[in-house]
């Protein structure tokens, strides 16, 4: 008997071989070229700073937190991971309707399908001729509608956890926040130092240099005891090995704070000649304090949202151990033209229970119990460290207000020795030397001034930080610069105001 394939088979098939033979080639690994790797790199740089905000006036320290905050590419990731988890959840939620499915179709055979009939009862001869009651080529379609129980239970509690994840992304999201705004405090006050005393520096550097030739020369002609000259160049070299130190720190602070605010290379930009801000007094009260970081802090909020998603998924897995119901039904078609009817709705109820599941029951409800213990004692200890944070950053900052306070001393009497050693300056190559040393000094001790004050603003912050004090409103006006700013500075006012006490410069 010869077989005959219809010609809708014969194409079906003729368009099928060439893509069954292209997946069986090979794939072999391509690496990217050199050409796709440089304009991969040129894209990024020109994507790092692209749609920035102009500089156009000198940058205080909220326009730089500001600036920092809004083009900052790790709080621009958090930002998108916040929003990569909300469109998850949207997601999530959609898992939990009932599945609709629309389906449609041709089916095609090279021969009839059929049957006989074959009496039950002896001697179970056939009793009808070979016949069929469907066509060889035919159109199908559907719609139908399925409802499961144990997989709307899933889902739902997939879906808490989704938006459990949703708030912990909003937690990280704060605490690179607070870490950005940590990070400018450390950085501005020592660049906004480096720009008043770096032309000083260089200044002066000059003038060290030209004093250490005319020592120099002195010596040679012996116009003055060796030991006593080699004593000044001593103390010039000590005094350039010093500028040229701290200049290099200068320097770095600059480089910090324009990589903090994402500037491109080659802008120039200059801080404002803002007075120093006032700071806070050493807090008498530290337990208020306390409490405040254990209520406030992203890290221990974040550890307590984990808790409720390792607990619904536990509850997920609960819900699989009960019975089972599905509800389908659906709307049917048929071209076959020997059916008495073509179109047709079929509909069930089906019941099933894994009874060999609930022998887990026990086993996930001690698992729940050490999941709670597990997560409690996280958090527990996350809160210690979190207490600990808050006393030795109480301490820190407390040590820092004394030693602001003792490099202001110093640095006044430096500045009197200046005035003194000016003053006494005669025309002797001894007293020159005496002021260029004495004024290396005052220089030194200035710079040792905006360090200790950048230090004390630095160990505010990270009290301000330990505390986990919010940055910024829950709502803003705007995402410009300037508003940023604004919202800043009122909200940090706030927090001092209410948490702090000002300390008078």
């Amino acid at each position: 008997m010869t077989r005959r394939f219809s010609p809708v088979t014969i194409r079906l098939a003729a368009l099928c071989a060439p893509l069954f033979l292209a997946a069986c080639g090979t794939v072999t690994p391509k690496a990217f070229s050199t050409e796709e790797i440089r304009e991969r790199a040129t894209l990024d740089i020109a994507s790092m700073y692209a749609d920035q905000e102009p500089i156009t006036a000198p940058l205080d320290f909220n326009d730089a937190a500001a600036r920092a905050l809004k083009y900052n590419l790790d709080y621009k990731l958090k930002l998108m991971e916040s929003a990569l988890s909300r469109s998850l959840f949207d997601v999530s939620t959609y898992e939990m309707l009932p599945k609709l499915v629309a389906g449609a179709g041709y089916s095609s055979r090279n021969n009839d399908s059929g049957g006989v009939s074959v009496l039950i009862e002896p001697p179970r001869t056939v009793s009808l001729a070979p016949s069929t009651s469907q066509e060889r080529d035919r159109s199908l379609a559907n719609l139908s509608f399925s409802w499961n129980a144990l997989d709307f239970g899933v889902s739902y509690y997939r879906a808490q956890q989704k938006a459990d994840q949703v708030l912990m992304a909003e937690e990280r999201r704060r605490k690179v926040i607070q870490n950005v705004l940590q990070d400018v405090r450390n950085s501005y006050w020592r660049a906004l130092g480096a720009q008043k005393l770096l032309g000083r520096v260089d200044l002066l550097l000059v003038r060290v240099n030209k004093a250490l030739a005319r020592a120099k020369e002195v010596e040679k002609q012996g116009l003055m005891p060796q030991a006593q000259v080699l004593g000044y160049q001593r103390a010039l070299l000590d005094a350039v090995n010093t500028l040229t130190m701290r200049r290099q720190d200068l320097e770095l602070a600059m480089a910090e704070l324009r990589a903090l605010i994402s500037v491109a290379p080659g802008t120039r930009f200059t801080l404002a000649e803002q007075s120093e801000m006032a700071l806070p007094n050493v807090l008498v009260n530290i337990d208020a304090l306390e409490k405040m970081a254990l209520e406030k802090r992203p890290e221990i909020m974040e550890e307590w949202y984990r808790k409720r998603v390792t607990e619904n998924d536990l509850k997920a897995a609960k819900v699989l151990l009960w019975p089972n119901i599905s509800i389908d039904t659906g709307l049917q078609y048929d071209s076959n033209k020997y059916s008495y009817n073509s179109n047709w709705i079929d509909s069930g109820v089906r019941v099933s229970w894994n009874l060999l599941k609930l022998t887990q029951y026990s086993s996930l409800q001690q698992a729940h119990k050490n999941q709670n213990d597990t997560d409690d004692m996280r958090r527990l200890a996350l809160s210690m460290a979190v207490l600990t944070q808050v006393r030795v950053g109480v301490q820190r900052y407390d040590l820092s207000l004394s030693e602001l306070k003792f490099a202001e001393e110093s640095m006044q009497v430096d500045q009197r020795l200046l005035k003194y050693a000016q003053s006494a300056a005669k025309s002797k190559f001894d007293s020159e030397l005496e002021v260029i040393r004495t004024e290396a000094r005052a220089l030194l001790g200035e710079y040792q001034r905006y360090a200790a004050y950048s230090n004390a603003q630095a160990a505010w912050g990270r009290l301000y930080n330990s505390v986990g004090l919010d940055i910024l409103p829950e709502t803003i006006d705007g995402h410009d610069v300037k508003t940023i700013a604004r919202s800043l500075q009122d909200t940090m006012a706030k927090w001092q105001k209410d948490v702090f006490e000002t300390r008078t410069q």
